[in-house]
């Protein structure tokens, strides 16, 4: 009998049917299909009898997944059952957030990006090479979705604190895309992970025969910029309303690249605003803790990276929003790198920092911590252990309630652990670290130290742009961004000396964010669209909902 013969069988060409729909990650939902989904996709034998529901799926997920013996391993089962079945993968994700994020994102995917080669399944994302100049638009026509609105994308040199992973840093570019879907509700079918593959200077991966990316040394100069200029070009042509997040480029191309888009496309650079913005929000609810407004803390900060710069960035404004004039934020904020103090005498500074060189003399971190007796230390140094006792020690003696911030990522490059801050400060340390630590036990007391990462920021910045149709992010979005994430911190949590919310709350957060970043846009009249008469439902109704959707 043929098809059309058969009154169980839907004609070919109506719709996608059969395996078709079971091999689409977007469309499949396993053995949740119901029984009218099975008439009509033809769906009826190629699965078991039994209809499960989401709920028994994710069950069988989290039982799989926590019988895997390391978090690679995990990683590898989760970044697979996006492959095949992308509801499910974020409805885990999400629901269970406190133990995925750990996984799909900072430390594991660190781990994850050194392996990317040796573990790759399937392709995600598109690679632009240098070998693509003048066709850099029609590779971007190759991606299967017409309206993307997020793309991040890397050159793999400064992956966490990792250093140059060339092609595979496409793990973060899909890992930071996980999360705007997972913790900001952006429809996974509006995001596209980009690699700019440049080569590597990396050995280890020129060596490597497994190795996916250009066995080659990394191009640079003006070839390299003809290359990002292309790009950023071709996407304002392909996805005209697409946010381009640059990702884990080293400090100066970083810096420099977003100081020649910024006004130019719909952009931002997640480790230097992002980053700011979280810093920000944490030290903003620090001082509910410490009872010292922002504008009266003194903030010295190790590394003086796109990191560090871009927070203090940040906190300028801040502070003139208190009442200081930019000058007297900017004698609030002292820097060190590996040069030692950064001061006015020093002709080694680079441009970014150079607006943060003070009057004085040339110290090393130990005496400048002893000079200038700062409030606040941050870290941002991709290098551990670098605050050290003595340090902390002297923190301890100067502060009643020092704030300090490890933020080298992952975990094992992380300046300080939760630990020795509490230990060494009498549990009087008000910490926040880059990579989750697990919570303290100190004389009878439990310290939940925060975790200041990026991913309480970006996924609700992306739908605040998403959700108003912005033109621009502006530096005003990430001090709107930052004061919704302080406000969200509750009296409970600053009680346990947590100065984040709960990640379990982080999609709620990230609709918060989204709101406050949305509403600069359309004050600012940055956006292609009028104001809702309901900002919040109109946030809302943009969000990508984690429950199985019928689709016949």
């Amino acid at each position: 009998m043929s098809s059309r013969e058969d009154p169980e069988r839907v004609p070919a060409g109506e719709m996608r049917s059969g395996i078709d729909v079971l091999h689409d990650p977007a469309l499949n939902k396993s053995t949740a299909f119901t029984e009218e989904e099975r008439q009509a996709l033809n769906l009826r034998g190629l699965l078991p009898p039994r209809v499960a529901t989401m709920e028994t799926q994710l069950t069988r997920v989290l039982g799989n997944l926590r019988r895997k013996t390391s978090d690679l391993e995990k990683y590898i089962f989760l970044i697979a059952l996006q492959d095949r079945n992308e509801r499910l993968f974020y409805r885990t994700v999400a629901e269970h957030i406190d133990e995925m994020l750990p996984i799909i994102y900072t430390p594991t995917v660190g781990e994850a990006s050194q392996e990317f080669a040796h573990i790759f399944r399937r392709p995600r994302g598109l690679y632009i090479t240098t070998k693509d100049r003048g066709r850099v638009s029609g590779i971007l026509r190759n991606w299967p979705h017409r309206d993307v609105r997020v793309i991040v994308v890397t050159d793999g040199e400064r992956i966490l604190g990792l250093g140059d992973l060339g092609a595979n840093g496409m793990g973060i570019s899909v890992g930071k895309l996980s999360l705007y879907v997972a913790c900001g509700g952006i429809h996974p079918s509006a995001t596209l992970p980009v690699t700019l593959d440049v080569g590597t200077d990396n050995e280890k991966l020129l060596d490597d025969p497994l190795y996916l990316g250009l066995p080659q040394r990394r191009v640079r100069g003006q070839e390299y910029d003809d290359l990002v200029e292309e790009f950023v070009t071709a996407v304002q042509e392909v996805f005209p309303r697409a946010l381009i997040q640059f990702e884990d480029f080293i400090t100066a191309n970083a810096c420099r690249l977003l100081r020649k888009y910024r006004d130019r496309a719909l952009t931002f650079n997640d480790d230097i605003q992002g980053t700011a913005a979280v810093v920000l929000a944490g030290l903003s609810a620090a001082t509910r803790i410490t009872g010292r407004g922002l504008a009266d803390h003194t903030i010295l900060f190790l590394g003086a990276g796109s990191a560090n710069t871009g927070i203090a960035d940040l906190v300028v404004p801040a502070m003139t929003l208190k009442g200081l004039s930019v000058e007297e934020a900017r004698a609030r904020l002292w820097f060190v790198n590996t040069g030692g103090l950064v001061v006015k005498s020093r002709e080694d500074l680079e441009e970014y920092v150079r607006p943060y060189a003070q009057d004085h003399e040339l110290l090393d971190f130990a005496a400048a911590v002893s000079a200038i007796k700062p409030t606040a230390l941050i870290g941002a140094t991709g290098h551990p252990d670098t605050f050290t006792r003595p340090i902390i020690e002297a923190m301890a003696e100067m502060n009643e309630r020092p704030i300090i911030f490890a933020l080298s990522n992952p975990t094992s490059k992380s300046e300080l652990t939760a630990e020795h801050a509490y230990r060494w400060t009498g549990g009087r340390a008000v910490f926040a670290s880059g990579s989750p630590f697990d919570p303290v036990d100190l004389d009878g007391k439990t310290y939940a130290p925060g975790q200041s990462n990026n991913a309480y920021i970006f996924p609700g910045v992306g739908l605040g742009v998403v959700a108003s149709e912005a033109t621009r992010v502006t530096e005003e979005m990430f001090l709107a961004a930052a004061r919704a994430l302080a406000e969200s911190v509750s009296e409970e949590s600053l009680a346990r000396g947590t100065i984040y919310p709960p990640l379990g709350q982080i999609r709620e957060v990230s609709v918060a964010i989204a709101e406050a970043v949305a509403r600069v846009a359309y004050e600012g009249g940055l956006t292609r669209s009028p104001l809702p008469d309901d900002l919040e439902a109109h946030i809302r109704s943009h969000v990508y909902p984690l429950e199985y959707e019928s689709i016949v």
